[in-house]
């Protein structure tokens, strides 16, 4: 049998020291409001001036500048419609390159418009130049390719009703192109 054993006195209970408190940080979503899962970024040679083209060319708006010492911008955004296009100038140590020192891009970025002819004249009179002429296409589009000054190239369409004949002949006349070595809706002289 276990021996009994004089009870001691009840212990004091004590309130458990608490942390001071902490302030509450908001919860952020991992994508900032009003951007999408990829956004294009672009090097260029003179993005303020690219900047400003853009917003008379494509009517895009200024959402931030963040100008260097040197009034190079180390960092821009513009939305045009519903997306957003971040750009700054390039600087010594940076792995990207503007297209106008590397001879080219390998990327487009493609506006759909409500009024694709408008937009196009628009661009043309801010000083962008043809690459592919503004053209009903055979997969239901009226779509035509632009260069900007800065090197970037662009592609501007809008859907268009066309009948299946009209888009079978142009698709045959674009696949006819492509066999002799072609690009359809590009002059080969200009090459």
């Amino acid at each position: 049998m276990p021996k009994r054993t004089k009870r001691s006195a009840p212990r004091k209970r004590t309130a458990p020291k608490r942390a001071a408190p902490r302030k509450r940080v908001p919860k952020l979503s991992p994508v900032p409001e009003g951007m999408r899962t990829v956004t294009p970024y672009l090097a260029i040679d003179g993005a303020a001036r690219a900047l400003d083209f853009y917003k008379h060319a494509f009517g895009a708006k200024e959402l931030a500048r963040e100008p260097a010492p040197d009034g190079r911008l180390v960092h821009a955004m513009m939305k045009i419609g519903d997306s957003v296009v971040m750009m700054s100038d390039e600087f010594p140590g940076s792995l990207t390159r503007a297209p106008t020192n590397v001879g080219g891009t390998t990327v487009m970025l493609h506006i759909y418009s409500k009024d694709v002819d408008r937009l196009w004249a628009q661009a043309l009179a801010a000083g962008a130049k043809v690459s592919m002429p503004l053209e009903d296409r055979f997969w239901g589009e009226r779509y035509g390719q632009l260069e900007d000054p800065f090197g970037h190239h662009w592609t501007l369409s809008m859907r268009i009703p066309m009948t299946a004949s009209e888009r079978e002949a142009k698709r045959q006349a674009a696949m006819a192109a492509f066999a002799a070595g072609e690009h359809p809706g590009v002059d080969p002289s200009s090459s």
